[in-house]
């Protein structure tokens, strides 16, 4: 082998060797900026959860209360036509 294809071929290996690790740094790169978060995702779903549960039971109590404020009138109103 003569001095220019030696030359040749150091600079052969060390382009392939840069290539190789430029595309190692790539992709790792890229996986970390593709890499989803995912902690926070629990803490948020059961805070809306909470909080449909928090309307849900409001809407349920008020329901509730419009049953027995109605059941009430209507039981006062029959003691006092039997004679209370």
């Amino acid at each position: 082998m003569n001095h220019d294809n030696r030359s040749q071929s150091v600079l052969v290996d060390l382009g392939r060797r840069v290539h190789a690790t430029a595309l190692a740094w790539r992709i790792t790169l890229s996986d970390r900026l593709h890499q989803h978060d995912d902690r926070g995702e629990g803490v948020i779903s059961m805070a809306i959860a909470v909080l449909i549960v928090a309307f849900l039971g409001a809407a349920a109590w008020l329901a509730f209360k419009g049953l027995l404020d109605g059941t009430k009138e209507k039981a006062e109103a029959q003691i006092a036509r039997v004679g209370g």
